[in-house]
């Protein structure tokens, strides 16, 4: 797995990942991923503060079926059929495959899966257009034409849960404290392929960070240093130029402790750290 940051002006289109089985069909993986909108990088929430995700329950399979026939025949609209949640900072939401959802305009840290394959299935999104190769990319030849094997990309039943926020909202946890100065909480969890934490190291302090597993991280606030090496959030860069926000550290060096040291005299040191799935840690499930 890996983590990425997006941050469009604008809200994406209505689309799914597939998952092993489909993905497997044209060569590649599936993909899980998972979101977390960090309030450090958000002091601006774009045009569309708001993301889709699967459709309402009351959605028919073929009222979806219909706008993804109307393809080529002009705007789809087919995110009236879907639900919108604003986006909160500070929270998240897991999404598996074969979940259809539009990301909203907020910048997103989002730890996923090594894979990007995907079908669009919403043809105009703020005024762009998306041809059909959008939709059927990633479908066997012999299916490109075949609607009924695009919507068999759906995971129908997680689409149409009637209580999706329930069960893909992804609310901080916090983590037992280990030590003063050192503060952590889960932002993604409750799935078999992903985590992640906000980790914080307080103004001034040095404190030992240990994990179960490795872990890649990235510096998003405050300057300190990160093990040995110097570290800091990064604030403006020019292409090409290096930065020291981004570190890996492997199972064995997370098990024996990192030291962090926060240089800040005010400002807290803020980390993201993300998981693969073998952080025995990781919370299970959400709580009620």
């Amino acid at each position: 797995m890996y983590s990425k940051f997006f941050d469009y002006e604008l809200p994406l289109f209505h689309h799914l990942h597939l998952d092993d089985a489909a993905a497997g069909k044209v060569g590649r993986m599936g993909k899980p991923e998972a979101y977390y909108f960090p309030p450090q990088l958000n002091n601006h929430l774009g045009t569309f503060p708001v993301t889709y995700f699967g459709f309402d329950p009351d959605v028919t399979r073929e009222l979806v079926r219909a706008r993804l026939q109307a393809y080529e025949k002009g705007d789809n609209r087919i995110t009236e059929l879907s639900r919108a949640y604003r986006i909160e900072l500070g929270t998240g939401w897991y999404t598996p495959p074969g979940v259809v959802h539009a990301p909203g305009s907020v910048l997103t840290y989002e730890p996923q899966w090594n894979s990007d394959v995907n079908s669009v299935q919403e043809n105009v999104t703020s005024g762009e257009v998306y041809p059909r190769d959008f939709l059927v990319e990633n479908v066997p030849e012999d299916k490109k034409g075949d609607i009924d094997y695009v919507m068999s990309l759906m995971d129908w039943e997680k689409n149409v849960d009637p209580h999706y926020r329930a069960t893909f909202f992804r609310p901080p946890l916090p983590c037992p404290r280990t030590e003063d100065g050192l503060s952590a909480k889960w932002v993604i969890y409750a799935n078999p392929y992903i985590g992640a934490k906000e980790t914080t190291v307080l103004p001034g302090r040095s404190v030992t960070l240990k994990e179960a597993a490795a872990f890649g991280c990235i510096i998003v606030q405050g300057f300190g240093s990160f093990g040995p090496f110097d570290a800091e959030a990064a604030g403006m860069l020019r292409f090409g130029q290096l930065s020291g926000d981004e570190y890996f550290v492997s199972e064995k060096a997370a098990r024996g402790g990192v030291k962090l040291t926060n240089a800040s005299r005010w400002e807290p040191m803020v980390i993201l750290q993300h998981f693969g799935p073998n952080n025995g840690e990781m919370p299970k499930e959400v709580p009620a």
